[in-house]
């Protein structure tokens, strides 16, 4: 295929006509109805196509990261590298989360978005939202968690942290066993081979599937969503433009002295991924292969970018803490100094549980207000532009597992440069 018909380019070429087309189709329901053309065309067809991509995508998420994290354990070698290469991993996941949470806060307090704001009456939620303050995020809690009772059930419920733990367990008893597990090991190869080559036949409908999600995005939302909180939108994107633009490219550039106008040229077609699906999980077989093709090694990139796609939730630390001032500013809320380390614990904690699909980042935004004594209701101001911050959210989190690896592989001298610069 010519460069000039680059998927990357037909992607990028999707989001704009997605973008164009899903505003236009919601001026024309907004002045003329049209509810047949609604229920047809939007809500058959396009949402039908951008579902099924997304779930196609999905489908492949519990397969890959089991056996990526599994062969990525396994094919480190030794226990010792294995512990170097994961707490590298997790000391940059741990800080990044802590930095992009104090730097929301402080653009908030500085802007103030929520000035001339006022609640006129109360805001009601659904219950799964309602609810959901009342489970308390703990480091112990979440450690429970991820230890599994029962390994099918974890299986069926989709619990990633019980997944990791239990690839983790077997990547480290083959790296034990060694030669008497050679067998497992050359399986859990050809899986991960089969489930990269599904992943590139579902890669080839990613324009069609990233147009229709856009479409029906806009087509709901339209302008006038967008502007009606123009300020909120505004400081909550600036914060990712400048988390991305001083700490990722800051960091590659320290770290690895590799260009940061290359790596975003390598990582565009991972951002449209995860900003049309608005799902780090479905964005992570597209990361493993922008990963190959920025030359990380597959035992690095398999084991960082799976470990990332359930832990490390910078863009989502982000909207915890603008959130949060904005809404303490409605309620007349005064925070503390107390209040607000709290909040940047409480919210690193939360991100750290929070499973990459779709708008569960105000679920945990709820346990972040509850420590802080906010009403849970206002949630409901933000809720209805969730899915705009819910796109942006996820490139800058999918962003950070990819810094990460590429820094990881670097350090340990598993990076092929001339992959990287070709």
């Amino acid at each position: 295929m010519s460069k000039k018909f680059s998927l990357a380019k037909k992607i990028f070429i999707a989001m704009i006509l997605g973008c164009l087309v899903g505003i236009l189709f919601n001026y024309l329901k907004e002045k003329y109805g049209l509810d047949e053309f609604e229920k047809f065309f939007l809500d058959g067809c396009v949402k039908m196509i951008g579902t099924a991509f997304t779930n196609l995508i999905k489908a492949m998420v519990m397969p890959l990261v089991f056996v990526s994290i599994s062969l990525g354990v396994a094919s480190i070698g030794n226990l010792k590298k294995l512990s170097r290469v994961g707490l590298k991993i997790f000391l940059f996941y741990l800080g990044t989360t802590i930095i992009a949470v104090s730097l929301a806060i402080f653009l908030t307090k500085f802007i103030d978005p929520a000035t001339n704001f006022h609640v006129k009456n109360k805001f009601s939620l659904n219950q799964e939202i309602n609810d959901e303050p009342q489970k308390k995020v703990s480091i112990a809690n979440m450690i429970l968690e991820s230890v599994p009772t029962n390994p099918i059930q974890s299986f069926v419920q989709e619990n990633m942290l019980q997944i990791i733990f239990l690839a983790i367990l077997l990547g480290v008893a083959i790296t034990l066993l060694q030669e008497k597990s050679d067998l497992i090991k050359k399986f859990l190869e050809q899986s991960n081979e089969i489930n990269l080559t599904i992943i590139n036949m579902i890669m080839n409908f990613a324009p069609i599937g990233v147009f229709c999600l856009i479409t029906y995005t806009f087509s709901n939302f339209g302008i006038g969503m967008i502007s009606s909180m123009a300020k909120y939108i505004f400081v909550f994107y600036l914060a990712l433009i400048i988390h991305t633009i001083l700490v990722y490219g800051f960091m590659l550039k320290i770290f690895t002295g590799l260009s940061v106008k290359k790596f975003w040229q390598k990582f565009w077609p991972v951002a449209s991924v995860a900003f049309s699906t608005a799902s780090s999980n479905a964005s992570l077989p597209v990361s493993i292969k922008a990963s190959d093709n920025m030359g990380v090694s597959k035992n690095i990139s398999s084991f960082a970018l799976s470990l990332g796609a359930t832990i490390n939730m910078n863009g989502t630390s982000i909207m915890h803490g603008i959130t949060v001032v904005f809404l303490a500013h409605i309620y007349n809320v005064n925070l503390s100094l107390s209040d607000l380390i709290k909040v940047v614990c409480t919210s690193t904690l939360a991100s750290i549980g929070t499973a990459g699909v779709p708008g569960v980042g105000m679920l945990m935004m709820a346990m972040v207000l509850k420590s802080i004594n906010i009403p849970a209701e206002g949630l409901a101001i933000v809720l209805g532009i969730d899915r705009i911050l819910d796109a942006g959210r996820t490139v800058v989190n999918v962003m950070g597992d990819s810094v990460c690896t590429l820094i990881v592989a670097f350090l340990e001298k598993e990076f092929d440069r001339k992959k990287f610069d070709s």
